[in-house]
């Protein structure tokens, strides 16, 4: 009763696996129809138990039909990675939202977005977006062959991507490729909390002010949450 009091139901309407730990899920049913969704905005999903619940930022969202699109990184063997991982067609799920998270509307071109897996989803939002014609994506992440065919699927196989390494040696690559942009770029950081806290240090360094970036952490080695 609580969870029907709080949250509102949809139903899977397709789950494709895009890679071994990437799924692209979409939900239906009429709690989604006439919803005035923004790009970056968030949904927070019922794990199934308790008050349990991980939060995603919609690709897509058709308030007409009722449909919206979500991207799925499973790691770890947490309640989210679980929920994902056992999702089938027609199963039902419960969510809350949308909610503010990270403000996209009214970011202009040129943008640069930064991020990593757990970015993969809102920047596919942005890409779908209006007026972001010649944004930049530039992601860390832990997989080369595995991002590059996921950002391929869903329209971002002209990121930049950068392997992560032992100990962050790979994130000097990573200011180095934002500060090509740092004279005129709107900033989007987003991913790692402490990723975000460096290349926003480089970026201020540079003469980046606060108004040219917009920031949103996923996720911190040790804590869940964030978002």
């Amino acid at each position: 009763m609580l969870l029907q009091w709080l949250m509102r139901p949809a139903r899977i309407a397709e789950v494709e696996t895009l890679s071994p730990r990437f799924r692209s899920i979409e939900l239906e049913g009429d709690a989604l129809k006439g919803v005035a969704w923004t790009i970056g905005q968030k949904i927070q999903v019922a794990m199934g138990t308790g008050l349990s619940a991980r939060t995603y930022t919609p690709m897509w969202w058709d308030a007409e039909k009722g449909r919206t699109r979500l991207l799925a990184f499973v790691h770890g063997n947490g309640p989210g990675s679980r929920w994902v991982s056992g999702l089938r067609q027609g199963d039902i799920c419960w969510f809350f939202g949308p909610r503010r998270s990270l403000d996209l509307s009214a970011r202009k071109a040129p943008t640069v977005l930064f991020g990593d897996e757990t970015s993969f989803g809102v920047a596919s939002a942005f890409h779908g977006g209006p007026q972001l014609d010649g944004s930049v994506y530039v992601f860390e992440a832990s997989d080369a062959a595995e991002a590059d065919s996921v950002l391929a699927a869903i329209g971002l196989g002209n990121a930049t991507l950068i392997v992560r390494s032992a100990d962050d040696a790979h994130l000097p690559a990573v200011e180095a490729e934002l500060l090509r942009f740092a004279a005129s770029s709107h900033f989007v950081l987003t991913g790692k909390a402490s990723s975000i806290q460096r290349m926003s240090r480089a970026l201020k360094a540079a003469g980046v002010t606060a108004s040219r970036m917009s920031t949103k952490a996923y996720w911190a080695p040790g804590k869940t949450g964030l978002d």
